[in-house]
């Protein structure tokens, strides 16, 4: 069960000298996305900033253009290690107190990561915060969730898509309804973080075992159990425009939500007795699987 910060003012003017940040996006074979991401990063804050570029992909061209124009670097990694690994990769050897990660299909609405370095003043023990995650209409997305129960987990992973109105997935929903306050969450979505950079250490960064998917999940879990909460902060927005990189050719992602989703509920409800649980996610996340590549071809 998860509790609400007492409410709190932000300064009436922004703090001096705003702690450094290094800032880390992960891409794979980028399009025009990265320079939309580059250029609303400059609006996004007065901090100093280090942009890290962290190119998965085979083609350097638009990766070493951007970051060059942005004046960031490259770290090629040689492989697709994934978003987690690809994150971990970026972090390293950084020295500023704080780590953004984000996808490079994220717009900053000007002053946004300003608004999550004062969020970051007001709660010195966050470990992570998240800004408010607009869909590309404007909606807001569910972005401060909180970790499901074991039945509402099992049954919203392997229903969710094969029947939206069970009722499991329709109590997990609920209890995704994000007011515009901010407040604690169990987890925050991965495509755009403030990552306190001694917390994220202290954890170990992101389990890179997770390709794609759950890594947020898994991160946002441990980072709480650490005693290092993760903070909504609907006062800082920014807009993402989701899978650009793969929206064309999806089956791959599918299958790596499936096998993320399977992972991280077996590590959860790892313990014997839990065996009948850990059987029904990974038959239920087979059939599902199935079903979503069938539709997506």
């Amino acid at each position: 069960m998860t509790t609400t910060p007492e409410p709190s003012r932000a300064p009436a003017t922004p703090p001096a000298g705003r702690p450094a940040v290094r800032v880390i996006t992960i891409v794979y074979n980028p399009g025009p996305e990265l320079t939309d991401f580059t250029r609303s990063l400059a609006t996004a804050t007065t901090a100093p900033v280090e942009l890290v570029v962290v190119d998965n992909g085979a083609d350097p061209t638009v990766a070493d253009r951007v970051a060059a124009e942005a004046g960031g670097r490259v770290v090629r990694t040689g492989e697709n290690l994934g978003y987690g690994g690809g994150a971990n990769a970026g972090a390293r050897g950084a020295t500023q107190p704080f780590l953004v990660v984000a996808n490079p299909d994220v717009v900053w609405e000007p002053g946004s990561l300003d608004a999550l370095l004062d969020a970051a003043e007001r709660h010195p023990a966050a470990g992570a915060l998240g800004p408010a995650l607009l869909n590309e209409d404007g909606t807001v997305y569910p972005s401060a969730r909180e970790l499901p129960s074991l039945t509402q987990g099992a049954g919203h992973a392997v229903l969710g898509k094969v029947w939206p109105g069970n009722p499991w997935t329709r109590a997990y929903q609920r209890r995704q309804e994000t007011a515009g306050t901010e407040r604690f969450a169990g987890w925050l979505s991965g495509a755009c973080l403030l990552l306190r950079r001694d917390a994220f250490e202290a954890v170990g960064g992101f389990d890179d075992a997770y390709f794609m998917f759950f890594e947020d999940v898994d991160l946002g879990e441990r980072l709480a159990l650490a005693g290092r909460p993760n903070v909504y902060v609907p006062s800082a927005r920014v807009t993402h425009v989701g899978g650009v990189s793969w929206k064309a050719k999806p089956a791959a992602m599918i299958s790596a939500h499936h096998r993320s989703a399977e992972r991280y509920l077996h590590r959860r409800y790892h313990r014997w007795y839990q065996w009948p649980v850990r059987a029904a996610v990974s038959v239920g996340l087979k059939a599902r699987e199935v079903v979503e590549l069938r539709a997506a071809r």
